[in-house]
């Protein structure tokens, strides 16, 4: 049976793995010399994919253990030291005996979370988010164990941004305060809200202020994409023309996870023989969006009419200036400049939309292009 070559999920073998020698090339000398890393990037690009592929090559496995937790969906400080704990538990202290042991004397904090799993015979860490009642205690606990871990420890932190959302108000300056001491442990922060994440790291007034290196993560270049695409059509006797690629890279902005998934269910559809014809693209793409349709529209529910309204006249551009223009107002059948200006601010914070420079745009391509199905 013929392996479908775009995998869709984070861990994706070497041979299927498009590009980024250059990011990897970085993101390993940074961390193995003993620095910790800002990994910033547009979502679905492939920062998790780019980070398992980077823990796998030998450089790294062979001699550093590696931690890797996503805390998207964590809202306190209390659920990032659950996260912590448990991806310790299992990446660490079950790699021997003597560093499991070590962990069990270590956490005392959370002595009553060990349990004993009869079948295996090996102690079991089933940590409820009650008992963390001490964080910063229990931080403190696993830093000390990491610390004398019996090879140095990369802790890959992915969507570190969702700290500033924490109910605590203190966690920058209490992770910074513990971080900064750490000898035998770097640290991968990798985040997609651009604007949040590069102020964090690069504000003098932030307690992250300069203590990492950075490694902004872009699309694969497109020459790079297309042979990617082509290579593994053709080595399973099927066709794609590199328009069709092409057409496919510009329509999803290079976003690596939608791209590939277009291509996953074209190399599917076409069987040995044929063409990925752009028709076929076209099919794919429409079912794609009906998938998706129903979470798009409750995605839009969380929005103001206002907010909306903007939302719209950005995605109807494709790539908007000057929002508060009355060219841009008037064009778009906005309420007033003033009204512009409040819902940008607000799709902004969001993540709804994004700026660089003097542009804005819809920030993932998926809603992007379902608002202009709608508009159309």
């Amino acid at each position: 049976m013929t392996t479908n070559p775009f995998i869709l999920t984070p861990r994706i073998p070497e041979e299927y793995f498009c590009d980024r020698e250059q990011e990897t090339h970085q993101l390993i000398t940074t961390v193995t010399n003993q620095s910790n890393l800002v990994l910033i990037s547009p979502r679905r690009v492939g920062k998790t994919g780019l980070i398992n592929h980077c823990f796998e090559q030998p450089t790294i496995k062979d001699d550093f253990i590696t931690v890797s937790i996503d805390i998207l969906h964590t809202t306190s400080f209390s659920e990032l030291i659950l996260e912590l704990g448990n991806a310790v538990f299992k990446n660490v202290a079950k790699k021997s005996e003597r560093m499991l042991t070590k962990f069990i004397a270590a956490l005392r904090s959370l002595s009553a979370s060990f349990g004993y799993d009869p079948l295996n015979g090996t102690p079991t860490f089933d940590i409820k988010l009650g008992q963390v009642t001490s964080p910063a205690y229990t931080l403190d606990e696993i830093f000390t164990y990491l610390e004398e871990a019996e090879k140095p420890c990369i802790v890959a932190i992915d969507e570190f941004q969702q700290i500033t959302n924490y109910q605590e108000k203190n966690v920058e300056a209490l992770l910074r305060s513990k971080i900064q001491f750490l000898r035998n442990t770097y640290f991968i922060f990798a985040g997609s809200e651009r604007r949040i994440i590069s102020e964090m790291f690069f504000s003098s007034k932030r307690p992250f202020y300069q203590s990492a290196s950075l490694l902004m993560l872009e699309p694969i270049e497109i020459e790079k994409y297309t042979s990617f695409v082509k290579h593994h059509f053709e080595a399973a006797g099927k066709k794609i023309h590199e328009d069709t690629v092409a057409s496919v890279y510009h329509k999803w902005q290079g976003i690596t996870m939608y791209m590939h998934r277009i291509f996953h269910d074209a190399f599917i559809l076409v069987q040995e023989g044929e063409e990925c014809t752009p028709q076929i693209i076209d099919e794919i793409t429409n079912s794609y969006l009906a998938q998706n349709e129903k979470r798009l529209q409750e995605m839009l529910t969380f929005i103001t009419p206002q907010q909306k309204e903007l939302l719209y006249a950005i995605a109807r551009e494709g790539v908007a200036t000057k929002l508060t223009s009355a060219a841009f107002v008037k064009r778009n059948q906005l309420k007033s400049a003033s009204a512009v200006q409040s819902a940008t601010k607000r799709l902004l914070e969001y993540d709804i939309i994004t700026q660089k420079g003097h542009e804005f745009s819809v920030s993932d391509p998926l809603l992007s292009i379902w608002l202009r199905s709608r508009i159309d």
